[in-house]
């Protein structure tokens, strides 16, 4: 055999290797492919253990998964369709297709179709969540597929190496953009902040590379890997030239992210439909100043723990820790929102003494046990003061100007909830020796209130805005926030149906969606 054949026979042989040119089978999908899939596999099957997934078994054969017949024939296509699909989709990023890509979506249309339902019916709540926290980063849409790739769109997916998320972060990187990770809480595990440090995180990549595929290789085996990739291929800075310098799970990883963003764009092509799941796709965020158990929401509001954890998934002991120095959020069900605000109370001191029990729980030394609190019973005392609500006064606001708590007011007023009026009076009582700071309360403008908290610019609106305008804002047009440490304003806005992030910037006059810091009271334009 001469040197041109065998040089021949060894490309084919090498060929057959990579690139899997046999029928297909999942023996002979190429070992660089199954290391993803294995990780992909191990993710989607934590996932089943989930609350919301394992509710979907309560629903018959008649209301399956398939959008068509079920006994239909799996569809298959030749390349040439697949090429044209792909090169359809709206991306910037490059998405090439070759036999490894093809691998990966037979292994998501033939092998796993049922739980890639699953992921699809998932993406509908945690998609919107990537999509607004992407774009304002600048970072392209179609990276929200690579938590399908990551985790399996499950926030409690733990790699083998301990990686740990919806994106998948090691310990050391998730503490350097921010993420608290403690003995109570692993925040790589919140959708929202793990989005957040994700975003930061591939837009320091693309600093780097100016390639947003390579910017994808790089966040699965990191920039030092793909810098020497990039030296061995003699300075080249394309992915497929540096392919075979790279590690061998990230050969898999691109190809695996272009075949599952062509899978989530074409599901119905493939006889995928969204399983039916009793997952909230609407949802609230209550942000908690004092230390809560997720079994006392549970309990009282008869939320099923299981559910309650899985839409909190960062607190590792079911406690939230929350006190006066750092909020907390608390994600439930929308239609339990209002509930909770109406039961608050009664949630913080329902078997408190069983819950936070020194001896069973790690206390930190900033803990408050508040929830231990009972209101304070009006005697002898106290005095007694009277405060007539004005148009933009909020419990809020009163509980601050006389340094009560939220609780007292509504325990000395029978209000049940947070609403209040303007020209309703309300009863407040200070001890005798200092209530005479409080007498002039109820006379005093806005400013002057705010003033005698240490609130010198007003509401903190805008710097730009004279005290006047402010002021003059202050109608039955719009509702008032006080930010709370760890608040953002996509958590903000989420209080507030109908209303973005992006409008309260602007209506506030806001530089940045960043600039926004405690105690500043920002102004939400009701919605009619």
């Amino acid at each position: 055999m001469n040197l041109y054949k065998k040089a021949g026979w060894l490309f084919f042989f090498f060929s057959c290797m990579i690139f899997n040119v046999q029928a297909y089978g999942e023996d002979t999908i190429p070992l660089i492919d199954r290391e993803v899939i294995i990780g992909f596999d191990e993710n989607l099957d934590s996932l089943l253990n989930l609350y919301y997934v394992q509710q979907a078994t309560a629903f018959s054969e008649a209301d399956s998964m398939y959008l068509f017949d079920a006994d239909s024939l799996i569809p298959d296509y030749p390349d040439s369709v697949y090429i044209e699909r792909i090169s359809k989709l709206p991306f910037v990023v490059e998405m090439s297709y070759n036999r490894i890509v093809k691998n990966f979506i037979d292994v998501y249309t033939k092998k796993r179709p049922d739980k890639v339902k699953i992921m699809l019916r998932l993406s509908e709540y945690y998609f919107p969540i990537f999509e607004e926290i992407f774009d304002r980063y600048g970072i392209p849409d179609e990276l929200k597929y690579m938590s399908v790739i990551e985790s399996a769109l499950n926030p409690r997916a733990v790699s083998r190496s301990g990686a740990t998320g919806l994106w998948q972060f090691m310990h050391y990187t998730g503490k350097s953009y921010g993420l608290t990770i403690n003995s109570l809480i692993d925040e790589r595990r919140n959708p929202i902040k793990s989005t957040y440090a994700a975003a930061a995180f591939l837009k320091d990549l693309y600093s780097i590379y100016k390639d947003w595929t390579l910017v994808i290789a790089a966040y699965n085996c990191g920039p030092g890997n793909v810098n020497k990739a990039i030296r061995r291929a003699g300075g080249k800075r394309n992915y497929w030239d540096i392919y075979y310098y790279l590690p061998r799970e990230t050969r898999g990883y691109v190809p695996a992210f272009i075949a599952a963003s062509y899978v989530m764009n074409y599901p119905k092509e493939h006889n995928l439909a969204p399983v039916k799941i009793n997952f909230d796709l609407y949802t609230d965020t209550i942000m908690i100043d004092d230390k809560l158990h997720l079994r006392q929401v549970s309990e009282v509001l008869g939320i099923p723990l299981t559910q309650l954890r899985d839409l909190n998934p960062q607190y590792k002991a079911d406690i939230i820790p929350g006190d006066k120095s750092y909020s907390f959020s608390l994600c439930i069900p929308q239609v339990q929102a209002m509930k909770f605000i109406e039961l608050e109370d009664s949630i913080f001191t329902y078997k408190d003494s069983l819950f936070f029990n020194r001896e069973n729980i790690i206390v930190t030394p900033t803990a408050r046990f508040s929830s231990n609190y009972i209101p304070e019973l009006p005697s002898d005392k106290y005095t007694k003061l009277i405060y007539e609500v004005k148009s933009g006064d909020n419990l809020g606001f009163i509980s601050m100007w006389y340094n009560v708590r939220i609780s007292d007011l509504r325990y000395w007023n029978n209000i049940r909830t947070n609403t209040i009026r303007s020209g309703q009076k309300l009863v407040v009582y200070k001890p005798k020796s200092g209530a005479a700071k409080y007498k002039n309360i109820n006379l005093m403008s806005f400013e002057e209130k705010q003033r005698s908290i240490g609130k010198n610019n007003s509401v903190l609106l805008s710097d730009s805005k004279g005290v006047e305008s402010v002021l003059d804002d202050y109608s039955d047009e719009f509702e008032y926030y006080t930010v709370r440490s760890g608040d953002t304003l996509w958590e903000i806005a989420r209080k507030y149906p109908g209303i973005s992030d992006t409008d309260i910037a602007r209506l506030n006059n806001l530089k940045n969606i960043n600039s926004i810091k405690p105690g500043q009271v920002i102004k939400i334009k009701r919605k009619s």
